[in-house]
């Protein structure tokens, strides 16, 4: 090997500049998620409710998966259940605008 390339290499890494890979990696454990149906005892969510249907739509008109909104699989099947009769209800929009 040249002494070229292992004198570059060698000060390649000496850089003071860098900081450590360690000190900008930080890690911050989830937050713990609920189902606020199951913490009110709600066994059954009315499509004409539409303030709180409103909730778990975001600004395009998705339906927020379990992960993000932190429900039970019981009652996100009957969320987006009652999300599908309000949108066919015209209660609420199939998309914003």
């Amino acid at each position: 090997m040249p002494e070229k390339d292992r004198d570059s290499r060698d000060r390649r890494d000496e850089r003071p500049d860098r900081p450590e890979k360690s000190s900008y990696k930080k890690f911050f454990p989830p937050k713990k998620k609920f189902c606020r149906f199951c913490q009110r005892n709600v066994k059954f969510i009315d499509h004409k409710s539409v303030d709180i249907l409103k909730k778990y739509i975001p600004d395009r008109g998705k339906i927020s998966p379990r992960r993000v909104t932190g429900t039970c699989s019981f009652h996100q099947r009957k969320l987006a259940t009652a999300i599908k009769r309000a949108r066919h209800l015209a209660l609420l929009p199939f998309t914003e605008e």
